[in-house]
């Protein structure tokens, strides 16, 4: 329970840390990375390995991170302000009783349908009188009848499943080195010096894939499309070999940040989908089109990411048989041979606790915002403990394991619980904290209990102006959205997003703790 007399005698000892807390990834300066608060995962900068020189080696370096001026912490948190979805549609058509008949996808929820549709939620039901839930996910493979309201749309050709964008489980067991090495292109020949050591072309692309949770075979066909590097031996000069993906900026420099920007971009369409944000597409020339409403999220990404770099007429070519499906297809055959559902029937997150020990005191200083890159899936939440000590020093409070799990990875500042203990990242519920500190935390291949300690939280594997963790899941690869169908549920405090990332608060009942970094009594929860 949230006493606030005992909040009023505790705040002064948070305060310093509270007003000062602000973080980013790395390669993302502040004010790009949206609002305050944890920008995503760790820089592959920030990975163990040891340093070796490698013979005629390509050298791309990372360049040193931008220098950051902070956004000013606000005095106050925002008051959370629920959604309302709007109280008519706004239809492209006429007005008719003409219906269509739509399948239920994994991953489906009614809001979101009913915003891509441009019907109300009550106008939609399903053909066998199946109960339509108002709140989670809807059971895949359920015939819907929906009003037709769009008269003219885009491309209704799904083009990828949605497991062929997130690496889910059946990228498991795909080789990108064996892959790399029998195309024998320039690839193959490349290295990037992360985290400590040289690394290959293809622990490069591995990397970029299972950091931002990206299927590699996806940005494998991505970087063929636009620079011919899996197959094409020669070695590119100049800015082709900084900025294979034509995205001329300095601090996406390198093939990882090249991946990462794009995984990224795709995400912007494939998250924004999935939440029914995203339903149209604007091009450089102001021409606008609106999405196919039955589209799935998988191709919504990749039309979404070529919609940002042509105009409508190349855009087209390069979702026709002969763009960049082509190229896939030349790779690894037809996509929906590697079709997984990733949202099963009665999916729902496991019990967790919130990441810290009872009767200590914490502050909510990040709301729902971006997993890694930005914010394109707005899939994570930050918490601090409350300290006399302001800025990065390595908070002597512990993080524990929301929930039991085998360790996968530790260090970096990152560790990742696969709650399902097969030892794969793309299975199941996974949970990722970042900002843990090096020493004292748990190791990998440990298995933790509920609550068993982890490790302290801190500045390290990334951007930081304050000691936090910043937590975040994934299910069968995917971001599991904070505020979506499957919210973050945390001692029984929901997570609700705000009007824009970090923005937010935990609810309990009729219990608010708001999102802010600020010193606020108003942010503080315990357990």
């Amino acid at each position: 329970m949230r006493d606030k007399s005992v909040w009023s005698l505790l705040l002064p000892a948070a305060a310093l840390l509270f007003a000062a807390l602000a973080c980013a990834r790395a390669d993302v300066p502040l004010e790009q990375a949206g609002a305050i608060g944890s920008g995503g995962l760790s820089t592959p900068s920030r990975l163990p390995g040891t340093a070796q020189d490698p013979t005629d080696a390509v050298i791309t370096p990372s360049p040193s991170p931008p220098a950051v001026t902070a956004t000013p912490t606000p005095d106050r948190p925002q008051p959370l302000v629920s959604p309302t979805f709007p109280p008519t549609a706004t239809p492209l058509a006429t007005q008719s009783s003409e219906s269509l008949l739509y399948t239920t996808q994994p991953g489906d929820t009614l809001r979101a349908l009913a915003v891509r549709f441009s019907v109300l939620p009550e106008e939609m039901r399903s053909a066998d009188g199946t109960p339509l839930p108002v709140q989670g996910l809807i059971d895949p493979d359920l015939l819907l009848i929906i009003p037709r309201r769009l008269a003219v749309t885009g491309p209704a050709e799904r083009l990828i499943p949605d497991s062929e964008f997130v690496f889910s489980p059946h990228a498991v067991d795909f080789s990108v080195a064996a892959f790399v090495e029998k195309r024998g292109g320039f690839l193959g020949e490349y290295q990037e010096y992360i985290g400590g050591r040289w690394r290959s072309g293809a622990e490069v692309v591995y990397m970029a894939a299972r950091d931002n949770a990206v299927n590699p075979r996806l940005l494998l066909a991505l970087l063929e499309y636009e620079s011919g590097w899996v197959t094409d031996p020669r070695r590119p000069r100049g800015d082709d070999l900084n900025y294979p993906f034509g995205h001329m900026n300095e601090r996406d420099k390198g093939l990882y940040r090249q991946l990462s920007w794009a995984a990224n971009e795709m995400g912007n369409g494939y998250y924004g989908w999935r939440a029914g944000m995203v339903t149209e597409l604007t091009f450089g020339d102001g021409s606008v089109v609106r999405l196919a409403p039955d589209l799935n999220a998988g191709t919504v990404a990749l039309q979404y990411y070529f919609a940002q770099r042509l105009g409508p007429r190349e855009w087209a070519e390069a979702l026709g048989p002969e763009g960049f499906i082509a190229i896939y297809h030349d790779f690894f055959g037809d996509p929906w041979e590697y079709f997984h559902p990733l949202f099963e029937p009665g999916v729902t997150q496991p019990s967790m606790i919130l990441p810290f020990l009872p009767g200590r005191v914490w502050s909510l200083t990040g709301g729902p915002h971006g997993a890694w890159e930005r914010e394109a899936a707005w899939a994570a939440l930050d918490l601090a403990p409350s300290t006399s000590v302001s800025g990065c020093e390595v908070s002597e409070d512990w993080a524990v394991a929301a929930a039991p799990g085998l360790v996968l990875r530790s260090g970096g500042g990152v560790v990742v619980l696969d709650l399902d203990g097969d030892g794969r990242e793309q299975t199941g519920w996974v949970l990722i904290y970042l900002h843990v500190a090096e020493k004292g935390s748990v190791k990998a291949g440990e298995f933790v209990e509920q609550g068993d300690l982890i490790g302290h939280p801190s500045c390290e594997g990334g951007i930081a102006t304050g000691s936090h963790i910043h937590l975040v899941r994934k299910y069968n690869g995917e971001w599991v959205l904070a505020d979506g169908p499957l919210p973050f549920n945390l001692s029984g405090w929901v997570a609700k997003a705000g009007s824009r990332p970090y923005q937010g608060a935990l609810v309990q009942g009729d219990q608010q703790v708001l999102a802010c970094p600020c010193a606020s009594s108003e942010t503080l929860i315990s357990r």
